[in-house]
């Protein structure tokens, strides 16, 4: 059914990503889909990396971590530059499910605490023609 699948990775917060990860390894394995990482960055040092290429370094390491921690068999990992990553995150990650040619979105979710944020899922899953699957924490 799904042949490739997409999870946004923000590689400043892995350790709140772990149920998506199982999940999306898990369906990976039920359906022999491959699995691409895509991480959004900006091109200034931040706390996770100096520069986009260390990003995208980091970002391959943590694919090649995830096929052997969670048994993925085919993995990749898709880094993306951003001038403002948090203005342009929703319409990277929407380029990206086509750059790459995804079928289905895994991505990390938390439970909405308030109704003035709008849900980076919620956005992919109206701007894309691909399916999207939220797992909660």
């Amino acid at each position: 059914m799904f042949q490739h699948i997409m999870v946004p990775v923000d590689l400043g917060h892995t350790d709140k990503l772990e149920t998506a990860l199982r999940a999306a390894a898990d369906l990976a394995g039920h359906y022999g889909a491959r699995v691409t990482y895509v991480g959004v960055t900006s091109g200034q040092p931040s706390s996770v990396a100096h520069t986009p290429q260390e990003f995208a370094a980091k970002l391959a390491k943590f694919a090649a971590v995830q096929a052997e921690v969670n048994g993925v068999a085919e993995v990749a990992s898709h880094a993306v530059t951003a001038h403002d990553p948090a203005v342009e995150l929703d319409r990277k990650l929407e380029d990206a499910v086509h750059e790459i040619g995804a079928d289905l979105v895994v991505m990390g979710s938390h439970i909405p605490r308030t109704f003035d944020l709008g849900s980076h899922g919620g956005r992919i899953a109206t701007h894309t023609d691909v399916s999207v699957m939220l797992v909660r924490a």
